[in-house]
């Protein structure tokens, strides 16, 4: 196993920088998740881990060894990949044995390694076959193995869940999770899916624009975004938001919305004047009027347009302050659209952000 140390990492092609100024510390044996919409550098910063992309400049320590010009095969990573990479002539015990077999190691010391990995991924009656005769979980498997069978200090992940089914995918993220609980290895993970980071990581690394938006626990993350990037990124349904200014209300601030609309801001943390953006998650919304003028809860009215139910939950969408709202509710009430709702807005759970600048206010 071995710790990961990245200060001030950057990358250029050519005049354009797509990674500025990467500092994050990951500690041995832990499991962080680059999370972060297409294009916002976190592939790009795996690969220089990798050794696969050069490093413009910074430094990346692994095990406490500067790694910047280590060639990949001398960094004792192992990586999978999207596309699983395997060879389609060969059978699933040659393809996790090609990297012990081009190391020149005799299979008398790696059959064993196979074999244990094959039965920790339950491969074990699949090692005869073809690639084609596998389903994309069990690809996704052999290319697992074939990582593990290296021994390696550093797994890299880089989108392994993206090409499978929504079943497959639920599947292969426990499997992941419970592979790094027997391991104890380890695992940088890259993804754009949101559920795959809160549900996997240790920790979550929330890029955006080859920059680190918030790192920290999933809710931690969940229960206190930084900014509003990572308030809109993580969540699904994600956060409702509602624009406004700060003024005074009959029982304390509220925000004026620009239609007109006041929601009370119960113990607000920014003076009147002050432009704001509300957020508030779709669960933590009440639909009830046993809670209207109590205190430290705000209450705000919706007319339904959109009613979803999904089983377990039913989805009302509707608009306030302009913007499109998701409300969710465990009832099994009939709503319809065009029934307007009362909304309760517990004041513990409402996030305000500075509109310009995005940051949160405390």
């Amino acid at each position: 196993m071995a710790a990961v140390q990245l200060s001030g990492i950057f990358k250029r092609y050519g005049e354009t920088q797509v990674v500025h100024g990467i500092d994050l510390a990951i500690d041995d044996g832990e499991f962080v998740v680059l999370v972060g919409p297409s294009g916002c550098g976190k592939s790009t910063l795996m690969r220089m881990v990798a050794g696969l992309e050069e490093i413009s400049g910074g430094d990346l320590l692994i095990g406490g060894t500067r790694s910047n010009s280590l060639p990949p095969q001398q960094r004792n990573i192992s990586m999978v990949f999207q596309s699983y990479a395997l060879y389609p002539h060969l059978s699933v015990y040659e393809n996790i044995a090609f990297g012990p077999r081009i190391r020149k190691e005799s299979p008398t010391s790696f059959k064993p390694r196979i074999e244990a990995a094959a039965k920790m991924l339950n491969l074990s009656g699949y090692l005869d076959r073809l690639p084609r005769a596998l389903s994309g979980g069990q690809r996704q498997r052999v290319a697992m193995g074939r990582a593990v069978v290296r021994e390696p200090s550093l797994f890299l992940f880089d989108e392994p869940l993206s090409n499978l089914d929504a079943k497959l995918r639920v599947q292969m993220r426990t499997e992941i999770k419970a592979l790094h609980q027997r391991l104890k290895n380890t695992i940088i993970y890259v993804t754009h899916d949101q559920i795959e980071a809160m549900t996997m990581a240790d920790r979550i690394v929330v890029m955006n624009a080859g920059r680190i938006e918030q790192v920290g626990r999933p809710l931690d993350l969940y229960d206190r975004p930084a900014n509003l990037f990572v308030a809109s990124f993580l969540g699904s349904p994600s956060m409702n938001f509602a624009e406004g200014v700060v003024a005074s209300g009959a029982q304390g601030p509220v925000l004026k919305l620009g239609d007109g609309a006041e929601i009370g801001l119960p113990g607000a943390g920014a003076p009147v004047g002050t432009k704001c953006t509300l957020g508030v998650r779709p669960e933590h919304v009440d639909i009830t009027l046993a809670n209207q003028g109590a205190a430290g809860v705000a209450v705000v009215t919706m007319d339904i347009e959109v009613v979803e139910p999904t089983g377990a939950e039913t989805h009302l969408y509707g608009k306030i302050g302009g913007n499109t709202w998701c409300v969710t509710s465990h009832l099994r009430s009939a709503f319809e659209p065009g029934q307007r709702v009362t909304l309760s807005l517990p004041a513990g759970n409402l996030h305000l952000f500075d509109t310009e600048s995005g940051r949160r206010i405390a």
